[in-house]
């Protein structure tokens, strides 16, 4: 779903905002990961698990790194740190990097070999990087992990800023996700 399709401006963004302002406080946060969970899956219906697999593997390193100390926490990040930069590579560069090597088989004379093209998970750089600044968050003691994985969800599928960013910094968001009372006022709406 693209922000200026008319599906997107006429029913869904409409919808989300009646839902969000109409439901109990206690449930908003659920409310946006819902809306944003069909909003990335109407776009990218195939990858929408791998974007839940590396939300829920982070969220739960988090916690083992705010757990640990020394050498243990540092190897816990380094963990998760590669295999986010690991998703990353994967999904952005086989193609190029199986290109390249393709042309450099037939220049040698050697025979291409084929390979089934991947596809580019929609606003994979964008959450693969809220998730490394949430580890990293974490790991230097800024903010302490989300208790509920519905608030990390939050963080990382927030429907406007999925996939168009900005990048945002686990420290300076952590305290309206977890405590939506403080914005809730009559400036803020």
């Amino acid at each position: 779903m693209v922000f200026s399709s008319s599906i997107f401006l006429l029913y869904f963004l409409p919808l989300a905002l009646l839902t969000y302002y109409l439901i109990n406080p206690k449930y908003k946060n659920i409310t946006i990961v819902i809306f944003s969970l069909f909003f990335y899956a109407w776009g990218a219906p195939k990858y929408i698990f791998v974007v839940l697999f590396a939300m829920l593997a982070d969220f739960f390193f988090a916690k083992k790194i705010h757990k640990s100390e020394g050498i243990r926490k540092k190897v816990i990040l380094a963990i998760a740190i590669s295999l986010n930069i690991g998703f990353l590579l994967y999904f952005k560069y086989a193609n190029f990097f199986l290109d390249n090597v393709n042309e450099s088989l037939s220049l040698m004379g050697f025979k291409p070999f084929e390979f089934t093209r991947i596809a580019l998970p929609i606003g994979i750089s964008f959450f693969t990087f809220h998730e490394m600044s949430y580890l990293i968050d974490v790991y230097r003691a800024k903010k302490l992990p989300l208790k509920k994985i519905t608030d990390y969800a939050l963080y990382i599928l927030f429907f406007p800023q999925l996939i168009a960013g900005p990048i945002i910094r686990y420290n300076e968001i952590a305290d309206q996700i977890e405590n939506r009372g403080q914005n809730e006022n009559i400036d803020n709406r």
